[in-house]
């Protein structure tokens, strides 16, 4: 029976959310064909009381070659994502705007979708599953599926609509009606091929300083601060272009004081589960403690919500920011919600710092090289602050307060997260409460 075999093989999967948890049961909530051997299911899985969908390209017509068998599925199924002979039904449906049974495929408004490309499945994705066309296109498919418009597809195509510099063009998006809501299936951007990702670059600059003789990041062959800068001037003008194409807002004093509550709460909770925190809960409240004394009303705005140096993407030209989906366990209210640019700021300062130290886990030289690794968390961050205020972004006395306060609060999620997933990175986003290197 299909659904037990799904059942069998969704746990495996990188993108199922809930691993390690038993499931009760498995339905199949729409079976549509798209063309002869390629199926689209919606899945609802249940598991202690709670029920997830996903969505799956199903191959129905067996795989005589074995070309798919790391995709099989049991009894002449498998994941289809992976076969280019059928991949193509996407790009064709959606260059013609064509509806099958309840999946409603559409292209933007003006684009023009080439539909000879053949597809390949992009790796190392942990929550999606991409499917590159060629060299011209990523369709990106969201295997867990939350009713609503995507945040990434709402926000990447109003900001396209207003002429933005710094996203990948859109071309089109599948959707179905999920509770009564128009739920995003997938989106599909234009592919970057020739670009870099900013993680990657920065990885490179801080190899280069720990390999080179010289010990000044100033003067290493890696130097990364010009990049930092431009990528800060990026941010800025991203901001401007989101708070163009979205409404814009105020959070009152009493808003702002009871946020500040909330990451107290929050700390709390940290402590319990990483008692090594404790310690530095102290600087951590005095961070909170000022924002309540000094901030009154806090401008804000659509913004990324999850922006790190593996969000964006270094061309010949220019950065380019990709994933405006948010953070993708936290509800779509959530990930909408009007929210200080700064936020995003905090995030890409903390980048920085990971960066900087992640190589340093297990290094027999930590200790030598661990004044490096702040010399250069300190050179980026601000070469990427002075890009953000050249860019025009808001950067205050009272700003900075505020910033000050978002990146402990960042900083704390990632030592829960770091607990949680990658003990040895603990150490990471603990250096953040100190001062010195």
């Amino acid at each position: 029976m299909l659904t037990e075999l799904l059942s069998g093989w969704i746990v495996d999967q990188r993108w199922f959310a809930g691993k390690g948890r038993p499931i009760d049961g498995l339905d199949i909530d729409s079976d549509i064909e798209l063309r002869p051997g390629l199926r689209h299911l919606v899945v609802s899985v249940r598991q202690a009381g709670e029920r997830d969908r996903y969505q799956l390209l199903l191959g129905t017509e067996g795989d005589t070659s074995g070309r798919f068998g790391h995709a099989r599925i049991g009894d002449g199924y498998y994941d289809a994502v992976y076969n280019p002979d059928l991949t193509g039904t996407l790009l064709e449906a959606m260059a013609a705007g064509r509806d099958i049974g309840p999946l409603r495929f559409r292209p933007v408004e003006g684009a023009r979708i080439d539909t000879s490309l053949r597809s390949l499945v992009l790796g190392a994705e942990q929550s999606n599953t991409s499917l590159v066309y060629g060299e011209t296109y990523i369709c990106k498919l969201f295997r867990r599926l939350i009713p609503g418009v995507n945040p990434e597809l709402e926000v990447v195509t109003a900001l396209a609509r207003h002429g933005a510099r710094h996203i990948a063009r859109p071309y089109g998006w599948i959707e179905i009606d999920l509770d009564g809501e128009p739920t995003t299936l997938a989106m599909t951007q234009e592919f970057l091929s020739t670009a870099n990702d900013g993680w990657s670059l920065a990885l490179t600059s801080v190899r280069d300083l720990y390999a080179s003789l010289n010990p000044s990041a100033t003067e290493a062959g890696g130097d990364f601060s010009s990049e930092s800068y431009r990528l800060g001037v990026a941010t800025a003008e991203a901001h401007q272009e989101l708070a163009e194409a979205f409404p814009t807002g105020v959070m009152e004093a009493q808003e702002v004081k009871q946020t500040v509550e909330d990451q107290r709460r929050r700390l709390a909770q940290a402590i319990t589960e990483v008692p090594a925190l404790a310690e530095h809960a102290p600087v951590i409240e005095e961070a909170y403690q000022r924002v309540s004394d000094v901030i009154g009303e806090v401008p804000v705005q659509r913004v990324h919500g999850d922006y790190h140096l593996g969000q964006v993407m270094r061309t010949t030209t220019d950065w380019i920011i990709l994933d405006f989906e948010g953070e993708p366990g936290r509800p779509l209210a959530e990930r909408r919600a009007l929210s200080s640019p700064l936020r995003d700021v905090a995030g890409m300062l903390r980048s920085f710092d990971y960066a900087a130290r992640h190589l340093l886990a297990g290094h027999p030289q930590a200790g030598t090289l661990r004044p490096r690794a702040a010399e250069w968390a300190d050179l980026n961050r601000s070469s990427f602050l002075a890009g953000y205020a050249a860019g025009g972004g808001r950067l205050q006395a009272k700003d900075a307060v505020l910033l000050r306060a978002l990146e402990m609060s960042k900083a704390v999620y990632e030592v829960v997260y770091e607990a949680r997933n990658r003990p040895t990175w603990l150490p990471i986003p603990l250096a953040a409460f100190h001062t010195g290197p």
